[in-house]
């Protein structure tokens, strides 16, 4: 669980990505290579501590390889009455 606010501010940022990308086409080999480019430029920027980044990368996972964050709702069928 994460539990820094900076790092919660970049976990939702990503989140709100793979959605954009998952309703553009994109599938989640795409959102990984996404994701691992991101990763890599939190390290090269050294804006939080690398063991966060870590954690960041572990819940990012979670959440991407989970498939009820992307399932599309089905419409609930009307019944007819007459």
């Amino acid at each position: 669980m994460l539990q820094d606010t900076q790092t919660i501010r970049y976990y939702q940022r990503l989140t709100d990505a793979f959605a954009e990308l998952w309703n553009r086409g994109y599938r989640t080999d795409d959102m990984r290579m996404y994701l691992d480019g991101y990763l890599a430029a939190l390290r090269h920027s050294n804006v939080i501590e690398p063991y966060l980044i870590h954690r960041l990368e572990e819940e990012a996972s979670r959440y991407l390889y989970d498939g009820s964050n992307f399932a599309v709702p089905q419409p609930q069928p009307q019944p007819d009455y007459y």
